[in-house]
């Protein structure tokens, strides 16, 4: 039985359009663009400014200890000088349900919020944010939905009671339903407006004006909706996309070869074989008792290995899942980028671009790099990149098409950068920041260097992409062992192109004490 499934493709774009009313006739006559807004605070055209990022946060409490709360914390005292927080993605876990909104994202950011004091009171699909709002992303764990048998039979099926111990009841009787519960919380779902009131609501929400057309203005203590599950801003100069990768992460068919068919017999028994690894570990969990210090250690170490496998289990779902008649790719999203990158270099205003979602094309965490949904991710953005590229020709060709890519997925905290990998993703630099709140993973051992297998008809080179200069993750073992959770501060200098400095900020849980630190600012 499966206990987490996650809608095709298909469906979380089609329920998405649908909340939004896509393209309806009363958007199209108003001539408005659903996929930029305008953050209206006043300051958007200052060149310098700051903004932070965290990611993949959604967790409550563990026993004697609140990472998520405590790197809110450490955030407040930047408050005032930055002018949002972007969300790298998984805002809830386990499955984005909507019952752990108050608790996992409400009483945690409340100082960000609009009457947080009161944060008890505050609806998980009316939140308002105040003057430094956060803007997310959609995480794999923001679409994840239960199984109506899974939810049947929780309460007595033995298997299950474990499974739901070892999750720690973050599980729900909803789900995120096809991420609606993240479309309720940040999205202007349109869908829930009755249609007599939609042409006064559009008329006074979506005002503002841009090269595409009037689109939504996002004023932060006022109305702090963004238009879509993907959308673009531009503030300082800067452009930001935000977009949504869990549309464009299906790996690519198996082919139906000799090779393919070993392929797919490997992938059945890794999985078969971490069936029975989770089967174990289940047994062993309900032998400890998590309220006796010298179990509790060991409980998390377990529940940590049994996320891992969810994860590993769903990369190989996904890669047996895909063929050729039903591998469907976000195309609509992925030309939207591409058309916005080319409109951003032939404007003017425009003095960089930042991108930010949820799966990274480059990572060092243990767990992330050998995925299949990281190369497929790795793979389309390249193919946009190159797009835009050939479309440049050579203008401002020492210059990469964006000066930054932001991801969460991975816990932890990294600073990457591209090298000349041969395609237009070249000489990028990357942060992913999803260690705010959920549990902390490990470097892998291969070293900071990643290196790309690259097939031609002629030969199979394997080519260094990316080189890893920062890492901050689970380290230690035992008494020894440190959780280190983060966020960063990135501030954005005027000029063009512009200077950015990145400061990492760390919380680390060690010996049952925390201490608070920042990593070394870099620039680049």
């Amino acid at each position: 039985m499966k206990f987490i499934s996650e809608a095709s493709t298909g469906v979380k774009i089609q329920k998405m359009k649908e909340r939004v009313r896509w393209r309806h006739s009363s958007i199209t006559a108003r001539n408005i663009d659903q996929t930029s807004m305008v953050l209206d605070d006043g300051k958007q055209n200052n060149p310098d400014f700051s903004f932070m990022v965290i990611g993949d946060s959604g967790t409550k409490p563990y026993p004697g200890f609140h990472p998520q709360r405590k790197v809110a914390e450490m955030m407040l005292p930047h408050r005032d000088e930055c002018s949002f927080v972007l969300h790298t993605g998984d805002v809830i876990y386990v499955v984005g349900s909507q019952e752990y909104y108050p608790r996992n994202f409400i009483e945690p950011y409340r100082e960000f919020i609009q009457g947080g004091e009161n944060y008890k009171r505050i609806p998980y699909n009316r939140i308002t944010f105040n003057q430094t709002p956060i803007l997310p992303v959609l995480g794999n764990h923001d679409y994840y939905n239960v199984p109506l048998m899974s939810r049947l039979v929780s309460g007595s099926t033995k298997l299950l009671r474990q499974f739901f111990r070892y999750k720690d009841i973050e599980i729900g009787w909803y789900g995120s339903e096809q991420g609606n519960a993240y479309a309720q919380a940040f999205i202007d779902c349109l869908g829930n407006i009755d249609s007599s009131l939609l042409n006064e609501h559009l008329d006074t929400h979506y005002t503002a004006k841009t090269d595409t057309g009037l689109c939504l203005r996002y004023e932060p203590g006022i109305f702090t909706r963004v238009p879509n599950r993907y959308y673009t801003f531009r503030y300082g100069g800067i452009d930001f996309f935000a977009l949504d990768s869990d549309t464009f992460n299906m790996p690519s068919p198996i082919p139906s070869t000799k090779q393919g068919e070993e392929k797919r017999h490997q992938l059945s028994k890794q999985r078969s074989d971490i069936e029975a690894e989770e089967i174990q570990i289940l047994e062993d969990i309900t032998k400890l008792n998590p309220e006796k210090s010298e179990d509790a250690q060991q409980l998390d170490e377990l529940n940590a290995k049994l996320n891992q496998i969810d994860e590993v289990k769903i990369d190989i779902e996904k890669q047996l899942a895909s063929n050729y008649k039903t591998n469907l790719i976000d195309w609509e999203q992925l030309d939207w980028l591409k058309k916005r990158l080319i409109e951003s270099w032939h404007s003017d205003e425009v003095r960089g671009r930042i991108i930010y979602f949820h799966h990274p094309p480059y990572v060092t965490e243990a767990t992330k790099w050998h995925q299949a949904q990281t190369l497929a991710v790795r793979h389309r953005l390249r193919e946009v990149f190159d797009a835009v590229a050939q479309t440049l020709g050579s203008r401002d060709s020492e210059r990469p098409i964006v000066d930054l890519i932001l991801n969460g997925h991975a816990h932890c905290f990294e600073h990457l950068r591209t090298t000349n990998t041969g395609y237009a993703d070249s000489n990028i630099n990357c942060i992913v920041s999803g260690g705010s709140g959920h549990r902390p993973r490990r470097q892998r051992k291969e070293g900071n260097s990643l290196m790309e297998k690259f097939i031609t008809p002629n030969r199979i080179d394997n080519r260094k992409v990316a080189e890893s200069y920062l890492f901050a993750g689970k380290n230690g073992h035992g008494e020894t062992r440190r959780l280190p959770y983060s966020f960063v501060r990135i501030d954005v200098k005027a000029g063009n192109p512009p200077r950015f400095t990145a400061r990492p900020f760390v919380a680390e849980w060690y010996q049952d004490k925390w201490s608070n630190f920042g990593l070394e600012p870099f620039e680049f």
